[in-house]
């Protein structure tokens, strides 16, 4: 484990593209491994953005400044024969003092902002960035497809004073035994977790793992209405899938299973994030933690978010990140064992075949 001063050491040259190959690929795993590196390593390179971008501004209104002086102020020296405006004379004598004493100060002002936390803050408040998940007070339930459990938890809910609202997004399963993964900002700070099938069906879940920096969860079906499946009908694909390549999802932006179908527009997520991909799918709150699924039957990563503002820029975390995750999962979390599909039977089928037989595999993921 490397200590804080050596750490940014080694993210200043990872930055500034100053490793080799090897070195490169070592200290990407070592993030991947180290979640509080891995954040540690997104709030410094967003540091050293706004260093960069107020230097440039700084220098861009010196040079205004000069410009400005040159037309308007009479006050000139004569040097070498010819008459300079007396801030351009002034600026050629003093200048490298002047470069030191304005870096001087705007590294100060940065890492104090960074110490204190200030970026964490910029981070979260001004993205552009939007999770899926879907607030369910807006959604009419369906009262008959509730179970006991769940209007038990309502009814204690209301008596304590608390909030009844609750959230919906997306899950589908990983290992037939009852594995299930959708995303971490769907099941944050939840007090309980419900999967609904298509069937209407409410089946009650735990969460057994959190990965934050990938942005999943996953779960565990804990309840006895649930028998286990034979096998899933889709594998996970662990290379990079093509640019333009033809994509869909399935998931819950309301009570009933939807799905898009779109293109592969980019091969990395929201600002320039290597683990996720950039998606040319309608997407709405409720899809979070859709399977993307490309021709073949394979799925090639998870619905996590998408940018405002821009209509079809949807985001999915890969489904080499996803694999990494499930085998970080600590033995002692597992119920049973977590056992990946490698055979695919989708491959070859119709979409709508496809469709058929996905469906019992993907869930409406219901947080209190």
């Amino acid at each position: 484990m490397m200590n804080e001063q050596d750490f940014i050491v080694q993210a200043d040259r990872f930055l500034n593209g100053e490793m080799d190959s090897s070195e490169r690929i070592a200290f990407e795993r070592y993030c991947e491994g180290n979640p509080a590196a891995a954040e540690q390593l997104a709030t410094h390179r967003l540091f050293l953005q706004q260093l960069k971008h107020h230097a440039d501004r700084a220098a861009f209104k010196s040079t205004l400044t000069v410009v400005a002086d040159r037309y308007h102020r009479p006050n000139t020296t004569v040097a070498e024969g010819r008459w300079e405006p007396m801030l351009v004379a002034l600026w050629n004598r003093f200048k490298v003092n002047s470069l030191v004493a304005a870096s001087v100060a705007i590294i100060a002002v940065f890492s104090t902002l960074w110490l204190s936390g200030y970026y964490k803050t910029i981070e979260k408040t001004t993205t552009n960035y939007s999770a899926l998940r879907r607030d369910m007070n807006t959604v009419k339930q369906n009262v008959n497809a509730q179970n006991a459990v769940i209007r038990n938890i309502n009814n204690e809910k209301q008596k304590e004073g608390q909030s009844e609202g609750h959230f919906g997004a997306t899950g589908f399963i990983i290992s037939p035994n009852g594995y299930v993964v959708t995303n971490y900002h769907v099941v944050k700070d939840a007090d309980s977790v419900h999967l609904q099938n298509t069937k209407g069906e409410s089946l009650r879940a735990d969460v057994i793992y959190i990965d934050p920096t990938n942005d999943l969860a996953m779960l565990h079906i804990s309840d006895s209405a649930f028998s286990p499946l034979k096998t899933t009908p889709y594998t996970f694909k662990e290379s990079d899938s093509d640019l333009g390549e033809d994509v869909y999802t399935i998931g819950f932006p309301r009570d009933e299973v939807v799905y898009g179908q779109g293109y592969l527009s980019s091969r990395t997520g929201y600002a320039g994030d290597t683990t996720a991909y950039q998606l040319s799918i309608p997407v709405n709150p409720g899809n979070s933690g859709g399977p993307v699924i490309d021709s073949r039957g394979q799925v090639i990563g998870i619905i996590s978010g998408k940018q405002t503002g821009i209509d079809g820029a949807s985001f999915a975390i890969k489904a080499e990140a996803l694999l990494k995750s499930i085998s970080a999962i600590p033995m002692d979390s597992l119920a049973s064992k977590l056992t990946i599909n490698r055979k695919n039977s989708l491959n070859g089928l119709k979409r709508t075949d496809q469709i058929k037989k996905i469906q019992e595999y993907v869930y409406l993921v219901k947080v209190y």
